[in-house]
């Protein structure tokens, strides 16, 4: 008989890290553990309808998140994710 070992979180995933200025205007100031920062950056494009209507993998940029794209004006969810890393510290 197996025994099941409950799944432990990451520790990097769970350890704060500090937005940037251009990242804390979406997420705010204060320092986050990585999945509660993605959680905010959804929840903010979801509020601001930011997802593409054909393509739901793609990001459409707010003045916002322009800033955090470098830029664009659209992105996919996975270069999102590397984008949004180069803004914490």
């Amino acid at each position: 008989m197996a025994t099941t070992t409950k799944r432990k979180p990451n520790p990097a995933l769970m350890k704060p890290i500090q937005p940037d200025e251009v990242l804390s205007v979406i997420v705010g100031s204060k320092p986050l553990p990585r999945s509660e920062m993605t959680k905010k950056l959804w929840d903010y494009i979801k509020k601001h309808k930011l997802q593409d209507e054909k393509n739901r993998r793609q990001i459409n940029a707010d003045a916002a998140l322009k800033a955090v794209f470098g830029g664009k004006k659209q992105v996919s969810m996975f270069e999102m994710t590397k984008l949004v890393s180069a803004h914490v510290k």
